[in-house]
């Protein structure tokens, strides 16, 4: 099986529960109080990750530690196919940048339509301008 043509596919490890976005109420949080960036084809909303109040008085991270991910793709985008798609090159590309976020955020990536279109690449591409990852755009603001 040895063909020069095939890519090789590199293992980049599970996408946990913990690094999921799964409360509405945690999605509504991200909506009102984060940043949102957006382009053509997606919409980017990030925000610190939340302090939550346990028994010792203490402030602990809400879940594990490291940036979750929120994904919402609507029926406008396209079928279950190519919602799927664009959910399962989302969450791999995650995987593979979250170690180049900053901080620990809750991320919610919205698709607008034209996102089905997107291959993997141009989302990495587009998913780190919006970010500013990679030392690509500076913050100027």
């Amino acid at each position: 099986m040895s063909n020069p043509e095939k890519r090789s596919i590199e293992k980049t490890g599970p996408f946990r529960r913990s690094e999921r976005l799964l409360d509405s109420r945690d999605f509504r949080r991200v909506m009102r109080h984060g940043r949102r960036r957006a382009s053509r084809e997606l919409v980017v909303i990030t925000t610190p990750k939340r302090k939550i109040p346990i028994k010792s008085n203490k402030l602990e991270e809400s879940g594990s530690t490291g940036s979750r991910l929120g994904i919402t793709v609507s029926r406008k985008v396209g079928g279950a196919v190519v919602r799927n798609r664009f959910k399962r090159r989302t969450r791999e590309w995650f995987r593979r940048r979250r170690s180049e976020l900053l901080q620990d955020v809750d991320l919610v990536v919205i698709a607008r339509r034209p996102a089905a279109l997107l291959s993997f690449d141009e989302l990495d591409q587009r998913l780190c301008e919006l970010l500013r990852l990679n030392g690509r755009h500076s913050e100027s603001k």
